[in-house]
C-alpha cells in the first residue's frame, strides 16, 4: 500500500507517543479523576502533546479534537482526532488492552485511521480507498457471519445502556447471538477489522474513542453507525460497529 503523507506523519506521531506511553506503563501512575468521571495520567497528556506537536510541524494550518487538550478546529479542512490512550482504565491497572487512536477528518467524512497497541506490538491503519492492514504489510478483513444467532458479540458498559433505557433490548440480542463478552474499549474494534468478533455495542462513547476504528473496520469491509444507525459525526455519543453483514439485524433491536 502506497501510503499519503497524512498517514506516514499519523504513523510517526503515534510511534513518538508509544515511547512516552510505555515508559510509564507498568509504573506508580497517579491518576487523576476528569469532571466527567473518567480516569487520565500524566501519560495521556504527554501523549496527545507529543502527537499534536509532530502533525503541526508539518501541517500547520490543520485542526485538532483531543480527549485530553481539547479542540482546536478554527474551521480547518483537516481536523485530527486524538485519543492518546484509550483504555485508560487498563492502562492504569498495567492491563495490556490499550491503544492509541489518531483520525483525520477531511470536513465531515474520516479519510484516516491508526489504531496502536504498542504493548500487544498491533499497529492498524486504513486510508480511505485503500483497505486496511495489520503492521504495516497484512490485509485485514472482518467476518463473514450473516446471522445474529452465529454472531460473537463484544459490548461496552452495561451500565450506559440501562441509563439509556436500552439495558432490555441488549438482553434480547444476548438471549439470540452465539455468544456476548466485554473485550474493553479498542480491542473489541481491532477484532472486528480482523474477523474475530462480529459486533461491539456501546451505548455511551465519544468521537475519539471510535472514529480511527471506524475508518479502519469500514475498509476492512465492515460497517459503523450509532446505535439509531445513523453516520458517524463529531457529536455522536453512541457506537455499533459489525462485519456489515448483521449490522441492519441488530439496529431492528433498537427501532
Amino acid at each position: 500500500m502506497q501510503k499519503s503523507k497524512f498517514l506516514e506523519i499519523g504513523i510517526e506521531a503515534v510511534k513518538q507517543a508509544e515511547k512516552i506511553i510505555l515508559e510509564y506503563f507498568d509504573t506508580n501512575l497517579v491518576i487523576d479523576t476528569k469532571i466527567d468521571g473518567s480516569p487520565v495520567t500524566i501519560a495521556d497528556k504527554q501523549a496527545e502533546q507529543i502527537i499534536r506537536k509532530v502533525i503541526t510541524n508539518s501541517f500547520p494550518d490543520h485542526g485538532f479534537i483531543g480527549e485530553e487538550l481539547g479542540n482546536n478546529q478554527n474551521r480547518n479542512e483537516y481536523t485530527w482526532i486524538i485519543d492518546p490512550i484509550d483504555g485508560t482504565k487498563n492502562y492504569s491497572r498495567n492491563i495490556p488492552m490499550f491503544a492509541t487512536e489518531l483520525a483525520l477528518f477531511k470536513g465531515d467524512e474520516i479519510i484516516l485511521g491508526i489504531s496502536n497497541a504498542p504493548v500487544l506490538k498491533k499497529l492498524l491503519f486504513a486510508e480511505k480507498g485503500k483497505g486496511s492492514f495489520l503492521n504495516g504489510t497484512k490485509k485485514i478483513e472482518v467476518s463473514k457471519i450473516s446471522k445474529v444467532e452465529d454472531a460473537y458479540i463484544s459490548v461496552g458498559s452495561i451500565k450506559y445502556f440501562a441509563n439509556k433505557e436500552k439495558y432490555n433490548k441488549l438482553a434480547e440480542i444476548n438471549n439470540h447471538c452465539a455468544a456476548m463478552k466485554g473485550f474493553g474499549d479498542t480491542w473489541s474494534y481491532h477484532y472486528i477489522a480482523e474477523g474475530k468478533l462480529d459486533a461491539i455495542l456501546e451505548a455511551k462513547t465519544n468521537i475519539w474513542d471510535v472514529a480511527a476504528m471506524a475508518i479502519i473496520i469500514k475498509e476492512a469491509g465492515g460497517v459503523v453507525t450509532d446505535l439509531n444507525g445513523d453516520a458517524l459525526t463529531t457529536q455522536s455519543n453512541s457506537a455499533l460497529a459489525t462485519n456489515g453483514l448483521i449490522h441492519d439485524e441488530i439496529i431492528s433491536y433498537f427501532k
